[in-house]
């Protein structure tokens, strides 16, 4: 026999302590915030401005900033992880950051690195070794392409380790080039 579970109401105060005490323990965007306050509060009727109130608080006390964890986090994911900038992007939208931040923010962390160096020192910390089969070079390639790297790049690693041709060209049907950074505006 299970015990009913009461439902917590919260008030804003204790809705900050929660909110602080969730930042405390991790860094998390403003969307990730919202979402696990609104778990919180949602049987509350106004819970959905009672979030509200918190994250303009914590903002204004700059607990909350999506742009420095948005730079944190594309720095860290560079130089400790090696993830290529694809990736990079691909986790921060998956985390709630506006679009801006992301480009703004992943192109200031990758302005002066060699996309190809990047690549060869992921492949070193993953020891990832070169290629003796047609499978082995399609698991490099995606194992690549997962850590975010572009296809060039990939298929530039792979004729430096004399990846046959043939594989090589069947490899190119998996390839999934990033759209432009910065496109020319439709005059």
């Amino acid at each position: 026999m299970g015990f009913k579970r009461t439902t917590k109401i919260y008030d804003e105060e204790m809705l900050y302590e929660y909110a602080v005490g969730a930042l405390g323990r991790k860094m998390r965007t403003v969307a990730e915030l919202k979402r696990l306050m609104r778990e919180r509060v949602k049987a509350q009727e106004e819970g959905q401005l009672l979030v509200e109130v918190v994250i303009a608080k914590l903002k204004e006390q700059k607990y909350l900033n999506d742009t420095n964890y948005a730079e944190s986090y594309s720095r860290f994911r560079k130089e400790n992880e090696k993830f290529g900038r694809m990736r990079v992007v691909q986790d921060l939208k998956a985390k709630g950051v506006h679009g801006d931040i992301i480009d703004k923010t992943v192109e200031a962390a990758y302005q002066d690195v060699n996309e190809e160096q990047l690549a060869r020192e992921y492949l070193q910390r993953k020891r990832i070794r070169k290629p003796v089969t047609q499978r082995d070079a399609a698991k490099v390639f995606r194992a690549l392409v997962r850590a975010g790297f572009t296809s060039r790049v990939i298929f530039r690693i792979l004729k430096m380790w004399e990846v046959d041709d043939e594989t090589i060209s069947a490899l190119e049907g998996e390839a999934v080039e990033p759209p432009e950074r910065n496109p020319e505006p439709n005059t």
